[in-house]
């Protein structure tokens, strides 16, 4: 009986390794370093640090639970009971020393980590820098405004109907950013709670009635990426999607004049908020 149990064990083992491979065999080599987020460093003048973050963060964890592990696996077969042992082992109500790692330790640890996350979010929410443009978005129940505050032009979106086809993407409001210029986002809502993602941006910040909140960002490479709505925000909060594209400067210029020819000139500002009354109606 004993033998089988044994050879089942191997069998278990053998397959869970066999698993692991395959499933790190089809990542690639840019996931990995990514640590599988839907970024790459470079993409924006954050995402480098914030990945460097991430990914030291796990490694760190990987490694306590490596020690961790193979201290209970040593500790359960260095210490295992004998047959025929019958000896009480030595009971100790204490080991200062061990008591003394295995407090410090942790402490450490944690300051290291809480340094690093404390210096990446102070770079990825300082404000202090110099803006080459500013952007004010206003989120609503359930689309988008822009306003390129620059240029004095906006766009006003309306809420997209998906249907689940191809080209549903295309119908979505398109937020316009010129690659490596400094953009400063206003963010405001004009009703409920909303939150302003660019996941490939690794940046999300909330929009909360009455309230502005700004961050900077500089795109570094062109390209087409997705926008959205992170707050539950009412029934169509899942349509809430837009797209942005990074595009060279006289691309930007030219959507900036196809705003400005459509009369969409000036700003749409919180003179189209939602007012409320008193008792909660609006």
């Amino acid at each position: 009986m004993k033998s089988r149990t044994e050879r089942s064990t191997r069998w278990r083992v053998l397959a869970l390794g066999v698993v692991l491979s395959l499933s790190l065999a089809g990542c690639s080599a840019d996931q990995l370093s990514t640590g599988f987020l839907p970024s790459k460093p470079g993409l924006t003048d954050k995402t480098a640090s914030i990945i460097s973050l991430w990914n030291g963060a796990w490694i760190a964890g990987l490694a306590v639970g490596v020690l961790v592990w193979g201290l209970i696996i040593w500790c359960v077969i260095v210490y295992r009971k004998r047959k025929d042992d019958n000896t009480l082992p030595v009971q100790l109500q204490y080991h200062v020393p061990l008591e003394i790692m295995y407090t410090v330790i942790p402490i450490f640890m944690m300051g290291v980590l809480f340094y690093h996350t404390v210096k990446t979010t102070d770079e990825l929410w300082d404000t202090s820098g110099e803006v080459d443009n500013h952007i004010s978005v206003y989120g609503k129940q359930w689309s988008w405004d822009f306003n390129y505050l620059d240029d004095d032009v906006y766009y006003a979106g309306e809420r997209i109907a998906l249907t689940g086809k191809e080209g549903d993407f295309d119908r979505l409001p398109t937020l316009y950013l010129p690659v490596n210029e400094t953009i400063e986002f206003q963010l405001h809502a004009r009703d409920v709670q909303h939150s302003f993602w660019i996941p490939a941006f690794l940046t999300k910040l909330d929009m909360i009635p009455g309230e502005q909140r700004v961050f900077h960002v500089t795109p570094q490479e062109t390209g087409t990426f997705v926008g959205k709505c992170a707050e539950l925000c009412g029934e169509f909060h899942s349509e809430m999607l837009f797209q942005v594209k990074v595009v060279e400067r006289g691309e930007y210029d030219a959507e900036m004049q196809k705003l400005r020819d459509a009369g969409n000139v000036g700003e749409r500002g919180a003179e189209f908020d939602r007012t409320y009354k008193p008792g909660g109606s609006y």
